[in-house]
């Protein structure tokens, strides 16, 4: 078997194509664009070489068949609550089912780690946020979502063979739309409702900025600080929003306001992949008139929860409910979609977990966050549960 560095557009090609090709035998599975892949590795797309760096190789067997793929990148941004030694991570892995290939894969990766002081890594992750390309899928093999991980059930073992460890669970909820609210919600709902002082609005695509600004409000008030996330520049957000406002679906995203200042927000979309599996990983200009073709003409059945919060100064006083409900009374009716599922929640965070259990949901699917300690006599510690 031969190991080669991506340097060129040939290599960065077969990068792709690994994916494709260990997974075609599957019928849930979905070829992720290859834009979405291509800009993790550059530069000039990806803020997080201002922070570290990132390689990768391919794999081919004796034969010259492509056989399995990895990435590695060392980051200064990455911590996790609890880290003693510096940790790098490994990504994009894919392996025909054998352990050989798939320790050379792992070895180069560690090796190359190493030589940048690191003294752990994690993996599958993403040299990146971590809503996209994260975890390794063990439980729940559907049709994945939009930039979710999927790969062959086989990928646990030869992981946990290697030596990785299950450093935490990530899991996804799902349920069915028309499915009744449970009368918990309800009834907080009706109790905020009784303070003329809430409202609710979801998002306009005519007032993107407006809802940006809400939408930085909440989210700086709620998330900047934890577990090492940074507050959003406002002109971030604006950007974000008007990227996704060609997909977006204005009934399913929305806000909750005390006095006209915004204390809550649940922002969902389609499920993109549903129409994104036509494309087989492509989106030049033919692929773009095609998707607006396919939006337009083949329903999509699912909808997708991206982020969730209330202000630290309503929480645990029934806004939650509030949000949803308002949410509920617009969705449910017709219904505008048939299931609803949740991106991930680490199940180091239980108070979020029991949120959404308390929503009816059902577990979907779940993935797992790998560590490997390099030194492999140090004792390993599954990530902190966070109180």
């Amino acid at each position: 078997m031969q190991l080669t560095e991506v340097t060129d557009k040939k290599t960065a090609k077969d990068f792709l194509q690994v994916n494709a090709d260990i997974n075609k035998n599957d019928p849930n599975y979905i070829r992720p664009l290859d834009k979405d892949i291509n800009e993790v590795f550059d530069p000039k797309k990806n803020k997080a070489f201002r922070f570290g760096e990132a390689t990768r190789w391919i794999l081919k067997d004796n034969n010259g068949k492509l056989a399995g793929r990895i990435a590695a990148f060392v980051n200064k941004k990455y911590k996790n609550k609890g880290d003693e030694v510096p940790v790098g991570g490994v990504g994009f892995f894919d392996c025909i089912n054998d352990q050989h290939a798939a320790d050379m894969l792992l070895d180069v990766a560690k090796h190359w780690l190493l030589q940048r002081g690191m003294q752990a890594m994690d993996g599958p992750i993403n040299f990146g946020e971590k809503d996209r390309w994260w975890g390794l899928l063990v439980e729940g093999f559907e049709p994945p979502l939009y930039c979710l991980n999927y790969n062959p059930p086989y990928y646990k073992q030869l992981l946990e063979t290697y030596g990785f460890k299950n450093y935490y669970n990530q899991v996804c909820f799902a349920l069915k739309v028309v499915d009744p609210v449970q009368p918990k919600f309800i009834q907080r709902h009706a109790e905020c409702a009784k303070d003329p002082h809430f409202s609710s609005s979801h998002i306009k695509k005519d007032q993107l900025e407006k809802f940006a600004d809400d939408f930085t409000t909440v989210y700086n008030k709620a998330w900047a600080g934890h577990g090492g996330l940074k507050e959003l520049d406002r002109k971030v957000v604006i950007k974000m929003f008007k990227s996704m406002k060609p997909v977006m679906d204005e009934k399913i995203s929305w806000f909750v306001y005390y006095k006209n200042e915004p204390v809550g927000t649940w922002i969902n979309l389609p499920d993109l992949n549903q129409w994104f599996k036509h494309l087989d990983g492509k989106f030049g200009l033919w692929q773009k008139l095609k998707f607006l073709w396919l939006k337009k003409t083949k329903k999509c059945d699912k909808f997708v929860g991206l982020v969730f919060g209330i202000v630290p100064e309503w929480q645990a006083k029934g806004v939650d409910s509030y949000l949803i409900m308002e949410g509920a009374k617009v969705i449910q009716p017709k219904p505008l979609y048939d299931k609803y599922e949740m991106l991930w929640i680490g199940e180091f965070n239980p108070k979020m977990i029991n949120v959404a259990e308390g929503l009816g949901t059902y577990r979907s699917r779940v993935l797992t966050t790998y560590r490997y300690l390099f030194d492999r006599t140090k004792e390993f510690k599954p990530h902190p549960i966070l109180l």
